[in-house]
């Protein structure tokens, strides 16, 4: 059989090749396809020419590795500073400097030059796809062409060009061979070793995740460490997130998750609309072998508790050695670890917190909960919930797809809750439909609205032939305080606003109502109980309770009819609850039976202790408070609810000296003990500079209440700068304990002086 020959139209590399000269005045012209750089026994490249010494050959390309690096806000990534074979990281839709060493003076009058660009991962690089570019060297840049090669200087035997790669490059480790020429004469191809890796571009106007807010963009992009808020609404508590983006094999395994896990292909990569909403699949491990596995078990086996992480590096380096789910994680491990790859690859994320979050799971906009008649959650009954907390990542863009006023902050979620597509994953959403009750718009509008913006809708279930009662509506009680790191700093930016109008507000209502209409769920919920209203009740708890002390759960009720007096029975219940909303153990329950005399108040108080509660504890100390009251004469009920967490205490981190770039530095750590029980075999996990593996701790000697845990220990900062020691501490009586200290870190004096 004859060989098989490419149809005219193939665009393959090497009928691509043969289609392009490079000869920079007539770059179109027909080429036949360069011999590859074959070595001889000299250990030079084979040249096909009448006069091999007239042939142009490249004797080495410098990267320029720290000019490039500046420019490109890239000289942090662990890749281009390797003391042996360092790799090129740029930004799409700016130019970057090679220095061309040849083996004689170039001269533009004979010499043709050409670059053959193809994406390293592709097995049939395509010019139709863009994982293929020829790009001839130019004497000035052409503005027809997406990507250009200017000649800026030649200098004896060396050449420096400055390439410009297109503002929607596909986002790849790219391969780049030189095919030099002899104008009419013989060619030589030299193929570069070195890598170059193209991340997208959020300091370029012409890319879709331009960013223009230089305090946000620096904060979401170039910042390695933040915060992120978990508690309750009443009690925020900010973690310490180390996301490292920089680090070693954390952008080779963003771009395994984005091509490989993700299975974004070809010209798609390019797009990050698609890239973030793959990333989100392909973060958790539901449906694919993906970075992370989830676990809200109290049983965390075989694996690390995710209260324990203190960032993302050890995760994502785990994952690429092994390619095998890192366990465990639950919503801010999902969140960290997707803000690191987002920001790896250069799209502007950042962590987002809801308090109060709902999970709709019947798409009807509102989280319905069913209560018997002791006031208890019938948990067989409800398959919504809403979480104390619930974290998930904004990131950056625009959104050709829907419409310009669709740009800026999209919500992308990488925890598994609920089928998007057929794969867990929420997003990429613009938040500016949310705002305006654009539940239809994609991806999955109507599940996000939800968890903001629902309400809250409690029944009295008295059996399967009887009709549901409606004991309180509450259009308040989900998506409250919406929290994000602050750029450039340590606070929180409350960011609610951004979601939804005010509460109480007409916008809100009428927002809420545009929601409903779209909605093919419209769950019949509106029935009056509020007729009665004699009695005003108002369910309090007594807040900011360090973990170890009582607390207290107090009913007030005012009677404001002047002749009556009202009998009323009264639960009040104090139960444990995940941070997703499942109710667990319960802790207390007291009944009443008083009577509220006329033109009067009334309190209900009771107080549980630190012995009630400590054995039922999970993960995040958080409880719910509930109450049903029933007026006996009128049957009017009453239910509140609200939910609380037990503050633990913070570590503390002093460093005995100033610390200096390259210099040990000695740090002391301790943390109180707050409960009444000693602290049992205690150990302090420590991530900061210069720590390659985490340091752990043993506190050798048992921890009397009252008394301080203590360690110490030494670190080597590498450079200079801001940078953020994190740390972790746990015991047999008290788990998930972290703080951190900011430090900035001085140049030593040898390179002060050598400065000057």
């Amino acid at each position: 059989m004859g060989k098989l020959k490419c149809p005219s139209w193939c665009n393959c590399v090497p009928c691509f090749r043969a289609k392009f000269t490079p000869n920079h005045d007539t770059p179109l012209q027909p080429l036949p396809k360069p011999k590859e750089a074959e070595e001889t026994e000299d250990g030079l490249p084979f040249i096909d020419a009448k006069d091999e010494s007239d042939v142009l050959i490249i004797r080495k390309i410098d990267p320029c590795n720290i000019i490039n690096g500046i420019s490109h806000h890239t000289s942090k990534f662990e890749m281009m500073n390797r003391q042996f074979e360092p790799q090129l990281v740029v930004r799409r839709g700016q130019s970057f400097r090679l220095d061309i060493t040849l083996n004689r003076p170039y001269n533009e009058e004979k010499d043709g030059v050409s670059f053959i660009f193809t994406v390293d991962d592709d097995e049939k690089p395509n010019y139709g796809h863009g994982t293929l570019v020829a790009v001839p060297l130019l004497k000035r840049a052409d503005r027809h062409l997406s990507w250009n090669v200017v000649l800026e200087n030649a200098v004896e035997n060396t050449i420096t060009v400055q390439v410009t790669t297109a503002s929607d490059a596909v986002v790849a480790k790219w391969h780049m061979e030189v095919d030099t020429k002899i104008i009419n004469d013989g060619a030589y191809s030299y193929s570069w070793d070195t890598g170059i890796y193209i991340l997208f571009n959020p300091w370029c106007k012409h890319d879709q995740v331009y960013m223009k807010a230089e305090e946000w963009r620096d904060e979401t992009v170039l910042n390695d460490v933040g915060i992120i808020w978990r508690g309750t609404a009443n009690r925020m508590r900010p973690v310490i997130w180390k996301y490292d983006q920089f680090e070693k094999d954390i952008l080779e395994c963003s771009l395994y998750l984005i091509r490989v896990v993700g299975r974004v292909k070809n010209a798609y990569r390019a797009d990050p609309v698609r890239t973030t909403r793959a990333l989100a699949a392909a973060v958790n491990s539901a449906d694919d072998l993906g970075a992370v596995m989830g676990n809200w078990s109290e049983d965390h086996s075989g694996g690390t508790p995710p209260t324990k992480w203190l960032g993302s590096k050890e995760i994502l380096q785990k994952y690429y050695k092994k390619k095998k789910p890192v366990k465990y994680g639950q919503c801010w491990i999902f969140s960290g670890v997707l803000a690191t790859i987002c920001r790896a690859v250069g799209i502007p994320a950042r962590a987002v917190t809801n308090y109060s979050s709902a999970h709709d799971t019947q798409s009807s906009l509102t989280v319905d909960y069913f209560m018997d008649e002791k006031g208890s959650v019938m948990e067989e009954l409800n398959s919504d919930s809403i979480w104390n907390f619930h974290v998930w990542d904004e990131v950056w863009m625009q959104r050709p797809d829907l419409g310009r006023d669709y740009g800026g902050w999209q919500a992308v979620d990488a925890t598994p809750q609920e089928l998007s597509e057929e794969m867990y994953r929420v997003g990429p959403t613009s938040i500016f439909a949310i705002k305006q009750g654009e539940v239809l718009r994609p991806y999955d509008g109507a599940f996000l609205y939800a968890e903001v913006n629902a309400d809250k809708v409690f029944w009295r279930y008295a059996g399967p032939t009887k009709p549901l009662k409606l004991l309180r509506k509450d259009v308040y009680g989900v998506g409250k305080q919406i929290s994000t790191k602050a750029p450039g700093r340590f606070d929180r930016e409350d960011i609610t606003s951004s979601y939804k109008y005010p509460e109480k507000s007409h916008e809100e209502r009428t927002t809420m109502l545009r929601a409903l209409r779209q909605s093919e769920n419209l769950f019949s919920r509106y029935y009056l109980n509020e007729d009665f209203n004699d009695v005003h009740f108002n369910f309090e708890l007594r807040d900011d309770i360090k973990i170890g002390q009582p607390f207290d759960v107090s009913l007030v009720m005012k009677n404001r009819n002047k002749v009556v007096d009202y009998k009323i029975s009264i639960i009040l219940r104090v139960e444990v609850v995940t941070y997703r909303g499942k109710v667990g153990e319960n802790v207390k329950k007291e009944d009443y039976n008083i009577t509220v005399k006329a033109d009067s108040t009334y309190e209900v108080k009771m107080k549980v202790t630190y012995e009630e509660y400590a054995k039922r504890v999970v993960d995040q100390c958080a409880f719910i408070i509930s109450c049903l009251a029933t007026v006996e004469d009128t049957k009017f009920e009453y239910y509140a609810q609200d939910d609380f967490r037990v503050r633990k205490p913070d570590i503390k981190i002093v460093l005995q000296d100033k610390p200096v770039e390259n210099k040990e530095v000695t740090a002391d750590i301790f943390v109180e003990n707050p409960l009444p029980v000693p602290y049992k075999k205690g150990e302090f996990t420590i991530e900061g500079p210069g720590i390659e593996k985490n340091i752990k701790i043993k506190v050798k000697n048992n921890v009397p209440p009252g008394e301080t845990a203590k360690g110490q220990f030494k670190f080597t900062p590498p450079r200079t700068g801001r940078h953020t020691i994190a740390a972790k501490f746990v015991s047999k009586e008290i788990d998930d304990v972290d703080g951190f200290l900011v430090i900035m870190v001085e140049p030593s004096k040898e390179e002060n002086g050598s400065r000057l």
